[in-house]
């Protein structure tokens, strides 16, 4: 298995603060395409999430096309390649987005994360061992598909959303990725939102059409975490490089993404006692490759 891991954003560094045994709800955002806006959703939750008080941290991990920082008009300094030559530190590195939110910068060349050596692997959870930042929710950014890069995120969070849009394709490729992951991988629950569409009915159609086939032919269960409307304010959002929650707080879409982090922040993560905090996933993450 591999996979890679990319953030990106910049500003001030961020001092980290000690809290050993805080419990982190770690998220991953996936797709079975691209295309169906995920990227634009993980901003605008985490953004929310932000607005509800509570402490976020995203990882840009589309291999690729890794994008949070464009679409935050923000250009990361430094990133996880200078903690990997020693240059900086993992506080050194990490940086504030809007709202407060945390992103760890990665280096464009994300794979190699996946790859990385034994020792590297090791002075990575060293680093990390001095993160105990006292986060809520880790939400990852992955790629869209069901390579073994998305596979790699995916399976070390505590739990996966799928973001579908209405398009035939999207939706196909949707349970691809939940099949995949439920035959290959023994994940047997998924969070289902979908994005762009014109009516609530339309969404839940589109719920109703994947839940029905993958309970029939999938031992999984699907929640449903909602719907975010086509709203042409988020391309002016992303024109500007802004969060379409900031610059138009009063747009449908906007109030949407407040209701997703609402029902987001009611739905309880699958926590155990061996998944407490990021440290934790770190290590799951990083020790997938040790050889």
């Amino acid at each position: 298995m591999d996979q890679a891991a990319e953030l990106r954003l910049s500003k001030e560094p961020v001092t980290p603060m000690p809290d050993a045994g805080h419990r982190v709800r770690v998220v991953s955002i996936t797709s079975g395409k691209g295309g169906v806006g995920k990227t634009n959703i993980v901003v605008n939750l985490a953004y929310a999430l932000t607005l509800q008080g509570k402490r976020v941290m995203i990882l840009d991990a589309d291999v690729g096309l890794a994008n949070v920082d464009i679409l935050l008009g923000l250009t990361p300094k430094y990133t996880i390649q200078h903690l990997l030559s020693g240059e900086k530190r993992l506080s050194d590195i990490l940086v504030k987005g809007p709202g407060g939110m945390f992103v760890l910068p990665a280096s464009s060349g994300v794979q190699e994360l996946a790859e990385l050596t034994r020792e590297q692997r090791l002075q990575l959870l060293t680093a990390f061992e001095t993160l105990d930042e006292k986060l809520d929710v880790l939400i990852i950014d992955t790629g869209a598909g069901i390579s073994s890069n998305v596979m790699y995120f995916n399976v070390a969070a505590h739990e996966v959303i799928v973001v579908v849009s209405p398009e035939p394709t999207s939706i196909t490729d949707a349970y691809a990725l939940m099949k995949v992951m439920s035959l290959r991988y023994a994940e047997h629950h998924f969070s289902l939102l979908v994005n762009g569409v014109k009516s609530r009915e339309d969404a839940d159609e589109v719920f109703k059409k994947l839940s029905m086939v993958a309970e029939r032919f999938l031992n999984i269960s699907i929640t449903y975490l909602g719907h975010i409307p086509h709203d042409n304010h988020v391309k002016k959002a992303v024109r500007r490089q802004k969060i379409v929650m900031e610059y138009f707080p009063n747009a449908p879409v906007s109030m949407a993404f407040r209701e997703l982090a609402k029902e987001f922040s009611k739905t309880k993560a699958r926590l155990n006692s061996n998944h407490g905090n990021v440290k934790f996933f770190w290590r799951q993450l990083l020790e997938r490759k040790n050889a």
